[in-house]
């Protein structure tokens, strides 16, 4: 079943903007995974290859493309434990990342046929 779609409340950190003490930065590395962990839990994984994206829906401005990935790293990292596979094999998961205006922090992971 090639579709899954799963959206959840997480404030993403600002990617390569972010500058925040070891601590800090931690703390957020550790709340995004957990909350995506628990976000994947009981949906069924896609077949691979496939294609996932990453939303980060947010009621401030969106960030240029180099930040947003840098913003979903945690998120992509924890979608590739969940589907069993090391996050840098871009022949098995290609990875899109987007961003829209909206009233409350949340992101959203789909997953599509590999483009």
């Amino acid at each position: 079943s090639d579709g899954m779609r799963v959206e959840f409340p997480l404030r993403l950190g600002r990617g390569g903007n972010d500058r925040k003490h070891w601590r800090d930065a931690l703390k957020q590395k550790t709340s995004e995974k957990e909350a995506t962990s628990w976000a994947l839990v009981g949906e069924v994984a896609p077949s691979i290859p496939c294609a996932i994206t990453i939303t980060r829906i947010s009621p401030s401005n969106g960030m240029d493309s180099d930040n947003l990935s840098g913003a979903c790293k945690y998120v992509r990292d924890s979608v590739a434990k969940w589907l069993g596979i090391d996050d840098n094999r871009e022949d098995q998961v290609s990875y899109i990342y987007a961003q829209e205006r909206g009233d409350r922090w949340h992101v959203r992971i789909e997953s599509g046929p590999m483009p």
